[in-house]
């Protein structure tokens, strides 16, 4: 696994909506809340709508390198066998979890992790399950020096716990893409991030999911930083086509899409017009990804 996502042509599918983006992506998928009458129904549709992205043909290792899974996804099925163990072993999709348990509230213009009680508890059992690493997000509002200092020393302390559990961390410091002078907010976690990454012990590996940089290249450095094993990009609610353009500027940096990955996907679509659209879809982030 680790060979895959260090060297493997591709991007991350990022298949993790958790309760508070439920809604929203299976409204965009074409359902609404008058189709389901509990939160169990609603979470067995986004299971519904992720099982049938990942039996679509072109949802394999050639192009997909990684899928991030919420833990609810973790434990169920695709095609009768456990998620993470599927992905792996039958289309060859190096599995990650997504660990954060939401945000708090707004404070030096970021948002730090919300407090994640039994981590270790869910590492281990990931780890069990087959589970190649985690994801952690929390977001930056703004160019605050000691908030993007704070988020960033959140993450890599987290990021230690994963490691320990004999797991590959991705560090999410998202920067929004709304945020005010944008590009100094991007300058200012580079530095933090280069900082932290000199304090990992020396065999340490990390990755990161950024924020698509205003400064194409921006993040170079840490494409190239021998402690950071891939940097994968994040559409932060550009569209595709902004995404994908912005991505194919950033050499070395690959996907991990979210909304951009769905977009255009209904449940109304037969299967065969749902395949054809999550190909062209597919390739059109991989060119993207892979476009350097």
């Amino acid at each position: 696994m680790a060979a895959k996502m260090r060297g493997g042509d591709g991007f991350i599918a990022a298949l993790d909506q958790s309760g508070g983006s439920t809604p929203k992506a299976l409204r965009a998928y074409g359902l609404s809340e008058s189709d389901w009458s509990s939160e169990e129904e609603m979470f067995d549709l986004i299971h519904d709508m992720r099982a049938r992205i990942v039996a679509a043909p072109a949802f394999n290792g050639e192009k997909v390198v990684g899928a991030i899974l919420f833990e609810q996804t973790m434990d169920r099925q695709f095609a009768g066998e456990p998620a993470a163990q599927h992905l792996w072993n039958t289309q060859g999709v190096v599995p990650f979890l997504k660990i954060d348990k939401g945000l708090l509230d707004r404070e030096n213009g970021v948002q730090m992790l919300a407090p994640m009680p039994g981590l270790q508890d869910t590492l281990k059992r990931a780890h069990d399950l087959g589970v190649f690493g985690t994801k952690e997000r929390s977001v930056i509002h703004e160019p605050n020096e000691t908030g993007i200092e704070a988020i960033v020393a959140q993450q890599f302390d987290v990021a230690a716990q994963v490691l320990n559990a004999d797991m590959m961390p991705i560090l999410e410091p998202e920067i929004s893409i709304d945020a005010p002078d944008k590009a100094r907010a991007e300058t200012l976690l580079l530095g933090c991030v280069m900082d932290n990454l000199e304090r990992l012990p020396k065999d340490a590996e990390v990755m990161l999911k950024l924020t698509l940089p205003e400064q194409a290249g921006l993040y170079q450095p840490l494409v190239d930083h021998p402690k950071v094993m891939r940097v994968v990009a994040l559409s932060g609610g550009y569209d595709r086509e902004e995404a994908t353009r912005r991505l194919a500027q950033n050499p070395g940096v690959i996907a991990s899409f979210s909304r951009a990955l769905t977009e255009g996907l209904s449940a109304q679509q037969s299967d065969e017009a749902f395949n054809a659209q999550i190909e062209q879809t597919i390739d059109t982030i991989y060119r993207a990804s892979t476009a350097a």
